[in-house]
């Protein structure tokens, strides 16, 4: 066997780039999966692709009149195995799941490995491409669409200075806020209000915790955005 193949030593290459580049993007933005592991999956399908399409240069012993090369089947492998990679760096973090973008990142990746060990390098090369422009946008489109924003509010008052569930519901809409049932609980000499609020201008949320701060009525708060 030649070590210095182009026909192996090229789609090996492009697979190891590709992966690496789109690996730098997630581990830039701190991802369950960075740099290397996005390699490996790359590296990894290429591998095998290049396997099932020069099948026959491993099969030495076996007669090419028999040999029936069908490299989809080996592609339909890989990704279903991908599968359960992409699902353990999905998890649930209070009402958040997190991981969902390099899930796909990491999908998209092997795939790309795959069009590497195959040799349909044009695709390949859109395909990365397309891929790291998409990651790389995240920025962009969150500031040219408004996101809705979701967190956790809870506010204690002191017994005797309590307002009502209605009131405090109006005080919230009052501030722009959509307020999804507020819960109630008593400890001793203090209310606690507990809501989920839905906003998706930051400024609003700074006015309405400054106003927390001065209210003397409140003896405590906390405020948890649910993409913390």
């Amino acid at each position: 066997m030649d070590f210095f193949d182009l026909d192996l030593l090229s789609p090996i290459a492009g697979a190891v780039v590709a992966g690496a580049i789109i690996g730098a993007e997630r581990e830039y933005r701190a991802s369950p999966a960075g740099f290397r592991t996005h390699i490996l999956v790359s590296l990894s399908c290429c591998l095998l692709m290049l396997s099932a399409v020069h099948q026959i240069r491993w099969l030495t012993d076996t007669p090419e009149d028999i040999i029936r090369i069908d490299p989809v089947r080996m592609a339909h492998g890989l990704l279903t195995g991908i599968g359960f990679l992409c699902g353990g760096v999905i998890f649930r973090d209070g009402f958040n799941v997190r991981g969902l973008t390099t899930a796909a990142s990491l999908w998209s990746t092997s795939a790309l490995g795959i069009l590497f060990g195959i040799g349909f390098y044009t695709l390949a090369i859109i395909g990365s491409v397309a891929t790291l422009m998409v990651l790389a946008a995240a920025n962009v489109t969150e500031k040219l669409f408004p996101v809705r924003r979701l967190a956790r509010l809870k506010v204690r008052y002191k017994r005797q200075a309590t307002p009502s569930r209605e009131q405090f519901a109006r005080m919230l809409m009052n501030h722009g806020f959509l307020p999804a049932a507020v819960s109630q609980s008593v400890d001793g000499a203090f209310v606690e209000y507990s809501t989920t609020l839905n906003s998706s201008d930051k400024m609003q949320t700074d006015i309405l915790l400054e106003i927390l701060h001065g209210d003397g009525a409140i003896a405590g708060f906390e405020y948890t955005p649910h993409d913390a």
